[in-house]
């Protein structure tokens, strides 16, 4: 299937999802783990409070920010800052954080070696081919001393920013949720922890490394610009950024999620 008929069909659901709803619904989209699975833990408290949560899950990095910022949905649960600065940055949408939720440490996973020391020359490692999770993947190889990149700050670097590469490492770019399937045929892959979880793969025990507490890369609510205020976003916030909800987190991915609030 091509990426533009995949893209046609999520612009279909949202709006055949937008059609179904009725006048109480929020719509929230967000991939679907854990960001979704945390949605669905404050459903029943919003509810409560007359908020009908209705969570479009979808795993394209590319629609959820259109679909907010054409009125698709009310907010969205997927993305860190730097992803969305550079969306917001490339299409000019209008909108902001509401709040960061939780951190989900890149790793970098093998099924051919047990470290990173064991890399052969000439080995091949996937990567992300979106520009922010493309440097993010890049900063966590340079901290290990694969490579050296031109600006060890740079949150936005890409193959193209490598000034040392001693194993002459070949990197792969690819779709950021289609990484895990590479695993058969690279010598390692830097793989998000949502998509490492939808692969049944366990942070703490199968990465070779994962990225500290310090990462940059907290995972946020989105919001239009200009929205904070409203009843609805103000309950969600309170919601998503609550001790019970920083409990869940600790308690159900012990330590795969990590709370950043």
């Amino acid at each position: 299937m091509n990426k533009y008929f995949l893209l046609l069909a999520s612009s279909l659901l949202f709006s055949l999802s937008s059609c179904s709803s009725s006048k109480n619904t929020f719509k929230v989209a967000a991939s679907s783990v854990p960001h979704s699975q945390l949605l669905e833990f404050v459903k029943p408290d919003l509810k409560a409070q007359g908020i009908d949560l209705d969570i479009v899950v979808t795993d394209d990095y590319n629609m959820p920010n259109r679909a907010l910022a054409n009125g698709e949905v009310e907010a969205n649960f997927f993305q860190h800052i730097p992803f969305m600065d550079e969306q917001i940055q490339q299409f000019h949408y209008k909108i902001e954080t509401l709040a960061k939720i939780e951190l989900e440490p890149m790793g970098i996973y093998s099924k051919k070696i047990t470290s990173l020391s064991e890399l052969p020359q000439n080995a091949k490692i996937a990567i992300p081919n979106d520009p922010t999770n493309e440097g993010r993947a890049l900063r966590l190889l340079q901290q290990q001393g694969i490579i050296q990149l031109e600006n060890p700050n740079s949150l936005q670097a890409t193959v193209l920013n490598i000034t040392d590469n001693p194993k002459h490492i070949q990197f792969i770019e690819v779709d950021a949720a289609m990484i895990p399937r590479t695993l058969e045929d690279v010598s390692a892959a830097a793989i998000n922890t949502n998509y490492a979880l939808e692969a049944k793969l366990s942070p703490l025990k199968d990465a070779l490394v994962l990225e500290d507490k310090d990462s940059p890369y907290a995972n946020i609510i989105t919001i239009r610009t200009g929205e904070k205020n409203r009843p609805e976003i103000e309950a969600l916030k309170a919601a998503m950024t609550s001790e019970k909800m920083k409990e869940f987190i600790i308690k159900q991915y012990q330590g795969s999620v990590i709370p950043s609030f």
